[in-house]
Formats: C-alpha cells, sequence, structure tokens
C-alpha cells in the first residue's frame, strides 16, 4: 500500500519535478533576496495548488457579470459542465492523481448531501433555474466542496507535508465524524460546536507542520493552518454570493457581506476535509530537511 501511495505520488510531482529543479537553481545565496525569492515561489505554489478553486471562482464571478440573459441553457446547467470539464482536465493533464480524484468524489458526495439538508432548512438557497439539479440544490454546488478537497490534496502534494505531534488517526476520524454529524444535529439537539472546537485544540495544540516551498522545510502549527485556510474560504465565500451562486437570508433583498462568524463554521468544515485528505497521503511524521 505504501509503495502504490509512493508511487502515486511520484506520478502526480511530474509536472513539478523540472520546475522545482529550475527554480531551485535559481535560488539567491542568502539574506533578503533569498527570503523574498522563497517567498515568491510560496505564493506561486499555493496560486497552483488551488488552480481548481480559482478557475470555478471565475466562472462564478464571470457568469454572473456576462451571463446572456437569451443563453439556451441555464447559467447553473453551464457552470455544471464547466466544473465537469475542469475535473476532467485535471486528471488528464496529471494536475491531480486518480486517488486523489477519489477523495474530491468524497468531497462532492459529503457536500451535496450537506446542501440538500441545508437548503431544506433554509440556511441558503440557490435562486436561479436548472435542470442539473437534486431538488434544490444545482449539481455544480458539490464542485464548491471538491475545490476545498482538491486544494488540500495537491498542495499536501506540492509542499511535502509532514508533522510531528500529529495526534492517532482513530481520533481525527472520531473528532471529523462529530463534526459533519454535529452539522445536522444542532438543528434539533444542542449545538456543540464549542466543544468541538475545545476537542480540536486538545487534538492538534501540539501539532506542527512542515511544509517545503524550495529547498527546505519550515512550520507552522497546524491550527494556525486551518484557520488560514478557512478565511481563505470564507473569502472566496464572498465572492460566491456576491456573484449570486447561493444567497443567505440576510442577503435576499441586496448582496451584503457574509459575517465573519462563518468562519468558525469552515474552520471545522477544514478538520472533515484534512482528514479525509490524510486518509490518502497518509501524515508522515518528522521531517529531516532543515527547519526555518
Amino acid at each position: 500500500m505504501n509503495r502504490e501511495r509512493d508511487q502515486t505520488r511520484r506520478v502526480g510531482a511530474t509536472r513539478f519535478t523540472a520546475i522545482r529543479a529550475r527554480l531551485e537553481a535559481a535560488v539567491p545565496e542568502r539574506g533578503l533576496p533569498a527570503f523574498l525569492y522563497e517567498f515568491a515561489i510560496f505564493g506561486f505554489k499555493q496560486g497552483w495548488a488551488c488552480l481548481f478553486g480559482a478557475l470555478l471562482l471565475a466562472l462564478l464571478l464571470g457568469t454572473h457579470l456576462w451571463w446572456p440573459a437569451a443563453a439556451p441553457i441555464a447559467r447553473y446547467d453551464f457552470l455544471t459542465v464547466a466544473a465537469l470539464l475542469l475535473q476532467y482536465g485535471m486528471l488528464a493533464f496529471r494536475l491531480e492523481s486518480w486517488e486523489e480524484a477519489k477523495v474530491i468524489l468524497a468531497f462532492h458526495i459529503v457536500g451535496t448531501v450537506m446542501e440538500l439538508f441545508k437548503t431544506a432548512h433554509g440556511s441558503w438557497e440557490y435562486r436561479e433555474a436548472g435542470l442539473l439539479r437534486i431538488g434544490d440544490v444545482p449539481l455544480f454546488s458539490g464542485f464548491m466542496y471538491a475545490a476545498v478537497g482538491s486544494y488540500i490534496a495537491r498542495i499536501w502534494r506540492i509542499f511535502d507535508f509532514r508533522f510531528t505531534g500529529y495526534p492517532p488517526p482513530w481520533t481525527t476520524i472520531a473528532l471529523a465524524a462529530a463534526i459533519y454529524v454535529n452539522f445536522f444535529a444542532h438543528h434539533w439537539l444542542p449545538d456543540i460546536r464549542l466543544a468541538l472546537f475545545t476537542a480540536t485544540a486538545l487534538l492538534f495544540g501540539r501539532s506542527w507542520i512542515h511544509y517545503r516551498p524550495l529547498r527546505a522545510h519550515r512550520r507552522m502549527p497546524l491550527l494556525l493552518g486551518f484557520l488560514l485556510v478557512a478565511l481563505f474560504i470564507w473569502f472566496a465565500e464572498n465572492i460566491g454570493t456576491y456573484a449570486h451562486a447561493w444567497s443567505y437570508p440576510h442577503q435576499r433583498h441586496g448582496w451584503t457581506a457574509v459575517p465573519i462568524g462563518k468562519l468558525g463554521a469552515w474552520y471545522l468544515l477544514m478538520i472533515i476535509s484534512f482528514v479525509l485528505v490524510e486518509r490518502v497521503h497518509g501524515a508522515r511524521h518528522g521531517t529531516d530537511a532543515a527547519e526555518g
């Protein structure tokens, strides 16, 4: 099984092998130029990792601004077909491995189930018409969750993630399951979100993520990494609601920013996302590279 995983990583990494060699060869020796160069490469790799999500956001915004009123198909249906083509392109050009695609499919299913439940309870709504939908939920909505999975799966590989102080896998699986159940159960039972935040802090409080922008591994607290990605998703959610891809009740009479309180929900969703991807990549412990 480990051999298959290593082979998957090598196949998925082929697009970066030559690029990484050229980038590392051009690194300045030391000082501020070296720092700025590594920071620029860090940003480039982050952008490369979120390629699917960025293209999907561009489609949401572009079709909102320029979709013709007399178009022969509904905007939502076009978004579904376009998202499918994007996913096919990611696989065809080996930007994602088939193992990663399986996890992304799981994101799609998990997200669609949540969408069906949440829209039925009025948490948010999809206002436009379309044929490619299940109930009130257009099928492109699952790809928005898949975009999160795609980003995490790709960045895990691109930055060669390693971990220290990572909790036992069964505890993270149990936490992810409890978070997912609470997303549904809090409509009838007490919301245990604060307890889940506490459990997250207890499990991951001593965990460090080691990532390699170029030659050396750097590190940060894993909880901080969760928060930064959740903040990024919150920004993306504001773009999505501005583009009228979906709307919250407070946005029915005009767009306003998504409350910052939603950041907590995305933070917890990050745990689910991270655990699903960890099932494919595995949480390799420690690093033999220099740390900064």
